[in-house]
């Protein structure tokens, strides 16, 4: 049977995993009479709710031509955002050519050029599609130039830049070679894989070697290291080892368990061979970037180092006053236990012990990341107390270093101004200004981490919620000094009980409120933004005295105006140093770090001593 190894490449929600369910339908690998729910390749519930792909997955599918001609096609599904995808060239190395997927509306967008260049720059051949199609708002002979000009840019060679091009509905199930196509199937992306896509062409006689490419964890087998076979043949029980970047051994053991991909899952095989892309269980230590090799190799196969963490926050024990009241996981051990269980499997992940013992500091490679593993946590059972994010500085030739970020803005050309005010407060520099159709200007930054931190509410209040914007990590650069952060100050709760109508009433003219009549307080506790720069401390939690010349009646009466709720990424985003977030399986709260006030005044008088 014919092989051949292609990677999807697309922005978040341009419509790579619904064109994949797709292929998975029209290919057989789904019975006709087998109930499959829409969006099969998000495998998470974050991932069906996000409309992302957060894992990278591997999977295959089964297509045989009108002579009968039959082709398996290994399907990489790489990561919908930056964050997910600084290891993008590993993923690639297992692919011979990739899909470009790019919306007939918004074209190529920021994580578009990112995997793409990697995908040019190893020389892969692209296929082109120009996805959603049938989009009222559709504008795709714009969006082919705008490909061609990205190809172009990243420096394409005359043969890359020769791509086929089809026109697709992914959840119509139809793809066309004309951007009139409105009915059909995907025959004919099925045609261009397998004429366009080359065949692995790698040596099938020879010493088995392997690039551990992706790290899964099964609680039978342990660690699963997947990637494709770039030579020889594997068979099951043949003994192998496994060397570092550098060629050092790392561990020596046995293939226990062979895995291929056939549609969603993996299925045991006895043996493997070059251009195969296969999951191998067996050995206890080796990693992503490593080689899996026969014992006599010495040699590892080329690959990057893991890239390290831009952005850390510490995780630690919930101590409020309301600890343990939705959780089950709330000892220190435990969420030891936890972190180090994720770091094992998700090489972008760093876990350490704080200073103070008492909390652990986990760094990724942005706040949609981690918001992601808290998140995961929070639905586990666990709580904890978050952190303010903070970028980690490295020291480069011209001194302190911090990490940039690649900011692409789409807005209303009204607001157009704001927004490019407000990014030079945060040090950004914009280096593209464009108009993008329809009355929209498309605004690029070149931006310091730290700046945008929190910045992503206030952009959509600034934009009255119809701005986009997408961020990419550039480089390590200068550090650009003193960056204001927050402007307002907080309402904090004096007193612990619930929230009353009569006491949020009279402390709207105070602020915004975070809460709503009958919630849970405690001392410490952030309840509101205050319309001034200072914290103001609050009682929430008075009621109306009754007298003989007053209602006894209770507030039907009073009309709040709807409290502002902030998610996950929100909140963390929101807080500044001295104050946290905690999180549980059924609330998300803001908080002073020390809830007793006298304690925070001690603390304010230390850091202005300092």
């Amino acid at each position: 049977m014919a092989l051949r190894n292609v990677a999807i490449i697309a922005h978040v929600d341009h419509g790579k995993t619904t064109l994949v369910d797709q292929l998975f339908r029209q290919s057989g690998t789904f019975r006709d009479n087998q109930r499959v729910e829409e969006r099969a390749m998000d495998s998470t519930d974050l991932e069906k709710e996000r409309g992302i792909t957060i894992l990278a997955k591997c999977t295959s599918v089964e297509w045989a031509d009108a002579e009968g001609t039959a082709t398996r096609i290994n399907i990489v599904d790489t990561p919908g955002h930056a964050d997910f995808g600084a290891e993008v060239e590993r993923i690639l190395s297992m692919v011979d050519g990739v899909i470009l997927l790019v919306d007939a509306a918004e074209g190529p967008m920021p994580q578009t050029k990112f995997v793409t260049g990697k995908a040019l720059g190893l020389g892969l051949k692209p296929i082109v599609v120009v996805n959603k199609i049938d989009r009222p708002d559709g504008r795709a002979a714009e969006v082919l130039d705008e490909v061609f000009e990205l190809f172009l840019s990243l420096d394409a060679n005359d043969e890359q830049l020769d791509f086929p091009v089809l026109y697709a509905s992914g959840r119509a199930g139809y793809a066309g070679r004309e951007d009139t196509v409105r009915e059909g199937d995907l025959t004919p992306l099925f045609e261009t894989i397998v004429s366009h896509i080359p065949e692995p062409g790698l040596p099938v006689h020879g010493e088995f070697q392997m690039l551990a490419t992706l790290l899964d964890r099964d609680p039978f087998l342990g660690r699963i290291l997947t990637g494709r076979v770039e030579s020889g043949t594997l068979h099951i029980n043949q003994p192998i080892r496994a060397l570092d970047v550098h060629g050092a051994k790392v561990e020596e053991g046995r293939a226990t368990k062979i895995f291929a991909f056939h549609g969603l899952e993996r299925v045991p095989v006895e043996q493997a061979q070059a251009g195969d892309i296969i999951a191998i269980a067996g050995l206890m230590n080796a990693t992503v970037s490593n080689t899996i090799a026969t014992p006599s190799v010495t040699t590892p196969i080329k690959a990057r180092p893991i890239d390290p963490p831009t952005l850390a926050m510490s995780f630690a024990v919930n101590d409020s006053p309301y600890a343990g009241r939705d959780g089950d996981k709330v000892q220190s051990r435990v969420i030891r236990e936890r972190l180090e269980r994720e770091a094992e499997t998700n090489v972008a992940i760093r876990v350490t012990v704080a200073h103070d013992n008492d909390s652990y500091e986990v760094a990724g490679r942005g706040e949609l990341q981690l918001g992601v593993l808290i998140e995961t946590l929070r639905r586990e059972g666990f709580e904890l107390s978050i952190s303010r994010p903070r970028v980690l500085f490295q020291d480069g030739p011209n001194g302190r270093e911090e990490p940039y970020e690649t900011v692409v803005i789409d807005v209303d050309d009204e607001f157009s101004g704001t927004v490019v005010e407000k990014m030079s407060l945060r040090k950004a520099e914009m280096t593209d200004m464009r108009p993008s159709g329809a009355g929209k200007t498309r605004l690029t930054f070149s931006a310091p981490s730290r700046g945008l931190i929190g910045y992503h509410g206030e952009f959509l209040s600034d934009t009255r919620g119809t701005g986009i914007m997408n961020r990419l990590f550039e480089k390590y650069g200068p550090h650009k000094g003193q960056i204001t952060g927050r402007q307002n100050g907080v309402l904090i709760s004096m007193e612990k009980g619930k929230a009353q109508a009569y006491a949020l009433n009279m402390l709207e003219e105070r602020g915004v409120l975070f809460i709503s009549p009958g919630d849970d307080l405690y001392e410490g506790m952030i309840i509101g933004e205050n319309a001034k720069p200072q914290d103001l401390e609050v009682n929430p939690l008075k009621s109306k005295q009754l007298t003989n010349f007053r209602a006894s009646g209770k507030d039907e009466g009073i009309r709040l105006t709807p409290p502002r709720r902030m998610t996950l990424e929100q909140a963390i985003a929101y807080i500044q140093d001295d104050e946290l977030v905690e999180v549980t399986p059924k609330v998300i709260r803001l908080r002073k770090r020390h809830l007793d006030p006298h304690e925070r005044k001690r603390q304010s008088r230390k850091a202005e001593a300092a």
